[in-house]
């Protein structure tokens, strides 16, 4: 997959990846209370609004997490649930490995690291 550079996106393309950015805030690590996005598990988003297609590539706090097999799987349900898109996957990946410093300013004030 070719990473789309934010000069090649057109407006449907940012619409929906902010679609999907709003979605993924609803979603919270079930260990950690703060939603995916914030905790900086979400590395790559490639929107496809003409295909209706979602690709995103995510990880993990720890590679040994117990939702693993199923946390992916949630993810895409959230996400096939926005208007317009008719499949979304979720790839997990492990490199470069998930730190404190992927955290959003908002996810580390509100889990008093800052």
């Amino acid at each position: 997959m070719n990473p789309v550079t934010d000069e090649d996106k057109t407006a449907p393309r940012r619409l929906l990846e902010e679609q999907v950015i709003e979605t993924l805030k609803q979603v919270y690590d079930p260990e950690i209370p703060v939603n995916i996005y914030d905790l900086g598990l979400i590395y790559r988003i490639d929107a496809d609004p003409d295909r209706g297609t979602v690709h995103i590539e995510m990880t993990l706090t720890a590679p040994g997490c117990p939702v693993a097999q199923t946390f992916p799987g949630m993810v895409e349900c959230a996400v096939g649930e926005i208007p317009g898109v008719r499949e979304a996957k979720v790839e997990l990946v492990w490199d470069p490995p998930w730190s404190q410093e992927h955290m959003s300013e908002a996810a580390q004030l509100q889990l008093g690291m800052l």
